[in-house]
């Protein structure tokens, strides 16, 4: 799975690459601030400017077509088994300074799962996240944006005790506290937007069904470029990628634990100086012991 997550990974970077240094404008900065809503997961460099707050709601239905084992093989659901969600997630930033903005993510869940002839239904919150965001560089000729961001993962989805007739569809949440470094870049290049972002998180330990658990650090790195043209619309299209290796149960490593995945996403937006909104698809590509989902997300933003 390895192999594939960097083939792939690197491939789109490096399209991204070739057509960034293929544009007669990467010599000649000038003035150009289009309006978007941004990739769907690939943060933007830009901070919010200084009392600015910026709130943006997320909807995602999620559904499986199969699943992923810890060789990174794929195979598809058994037959009659059906494994979907909806998910509303609300985000939001706020400018404390003209170079330091506080943000915060929450999820609300809606799981359906059939298996074996049996279904579950299980409604409630995921995981939440805070973020401290402080801009080191402004654009300037071929020097990008450039951001480094602080990340807190707050465990306020459930993680334990599940119930015995939910078929897991309850468990919402790692259960662990993370906090997470990061660094986030963004370069326009008319007609582009180039975005990518790589953040490293380290999970305290936790408690979970008695059992002392850790888990182990994890890596997520995404690259997004966004297309403009006519009449307010852009396209989109980005790559996201997240590896984490094996769990810790009473301080022993569980092999097979490890997890990753590589997502690609499309999607059209069309915006104007008040609303800027986003529509996309989003497919996992490749995993280790992970699902196999096919999405489809709807987003719009609104500055006061």
């Amino acid at each position: 799975m390895t192999g594939k997550v960097l083939f792939i990974s690197l491939a789109f970077v490096f399209l991204c690459a070739y057509a960034c240094f293929s544009q007669e404008q990467f010599t000649k900065f000038e003035e150009w601030n289009p309006v978007s809503a941004g990739p769907l997961t690939t943060w933007t460099a830009p901070v919010c400017e200084k009392g600015q707050l910026i709130v943006q709601p997320f909807f995602f239905y999620n559904h499986t077509r199969g699943t992923f084992n810890d060789e990174g093989d794929y195979s598809v659901l058994p037959e009659g088994d059906k494994k979907r969600s909806f998910a509303e997630q609300f985000f939001f930033q706020y400018g404390l300074t003209n170079k330091l903005e506080f943000a915060g993510q929450s999820i609300y869940q809606q799981n359906y799962i059939e298996q074996s002839g049996e279904k579950a239904r299980a409604r409630g919150m995921g995981d939440s996240y805070l973020y401290l965001r402080y801009c080191l560089l402004e654009e300037e000729k071929i020097r990008p944006f450039i951001t480094g961001v602080f990340q807190v993962k707050v465990p306020s989805g459930k993680y334990q005790h599940a119930a015995e007739d939910k078929l897991g569809a309850d468990l919402m949440g790692s259960g662990a506290w993370e906090h997470g470094y990061g660094v986030i870049v963004t370069k326009k290049i008319k007609p582009f937007v180039f975005h990518a972002d790589a953040l490293y998180s380290f999970p305290l330990s936790a408690r979970i069904d008695d059992v002392k658990t850790l888990y182990a650090n994890n890596f997520t790195y995404d690259f997004g470029v966004e297309y403009f043209f006519s009449r307010g619309f852009n396209l989109l299209c980005e790559i996201n990628g997240f590896i984490q290796g094996d769990t810790q149960e009473e301080g022993d490593r569980i092999p097979g634990t490890d997890t990753g995945y590589v997502v690609f996403a499309p999607g059209i937006g069309w915006s104007n100086d008040k609303i800027q909104t986003l529509f996309c698809y989003q497919r996992v590509l490749a995993g280790t012991n992970c699902d196999a989902n096919d999405s489809v997300a709807l987003t719009f933003v609104y500055t006061f």
